[in-house]
């Protein structure tokens, strides 16, 4: 099975994906943090200790994972929304690899009108620094899928998220997000599609 590179494995959604998919298929990571890049390492995972904003440790990543690699970024925070995202998928690109996974959140894009007023204010700036990476990313050369969970939660999988192509507002866990990354990965079926992922059964103020 092609490999798969992850940016966010440290943490996240990202931990809760290397955790399902480590025994599954090889896996290379790109971790800064020490103590999580140990960690990751110990489930058998070929880490890579750097930066997403780095050009040099990006470019090592991709080229040590290969141009079969299907690459998923759940990057979140100041300068990775866009910044990270947007050099890795000029490094895709530069290095052959033709598959690519974002995860951003609702409220990216064209479903910024669904936020409320006090989400903008809360999590505007975030959402606007990801709907720039997804439109990089839509617009590269890259096989994409982008997918946009509700507002994350920690916890065992529910397994009753659900995949939504319209307006959508709720909670995931970010285990379930793993699983459904997982398995848009292994379909193939949906590149050049925007989800959603909410999970109905999860109370919780809507976004």
């Amino acid at each position: 099975m092609n490999t798969l590179l992850i940016f966010g494995a440290g943490s996240g959604v990202g931990a809760e994906l290397v955790a399902l998919t480590a025994q599954e298929r090889p896996v290379v990571a790109l971790i800064r943090n020490p103590e999580q890049a140990q960690s990751v390492r110990a489930l058998g995972v070929t880490v890579i200790e750097g930066d997403a904003l780095n050009p040099a440790d990006v470019l090592q990543a991709c080229e040590m994972a290969g141009d079969k690699a299907q690459i998923v970024s759940t990057l979140g925070g100041k300068l990775s929304d866009y910044t990270a995202n947007r050099l890795i998928t000029d490094t895709a690109e530069h290095t052959g690899i033709r598959q690519m996974l974002l995860v951003t959140s609702i409220g990216c894009g064209d479903s910024w009108p669904t936020l409320s007023a006090r989400a903008k204010q809360a999590f505007g700036q975030a959402v606007r620094e990801k709907s720039l990476a997804e439109s990089w990313l839509q617009t590269s050369s890259l096989d994409w899928c982008i997918l946009r969970p509700g507002g994350l939660m920690n916890g065992e999988a529910t397994g009753q998220a659900h995949l939504i192509q319209t307006e959508a507002h709720g909670r995931v866990r970010r285990s379930d997000v793993a699983l459904h990354i997982r398995q848009l990965l292994a379909n193939g079926q949906n590149w050049g599609e925007i989800f959603a992922l909410c999970d109905s059964t999860l109370e919780g103020e809507r976004f």
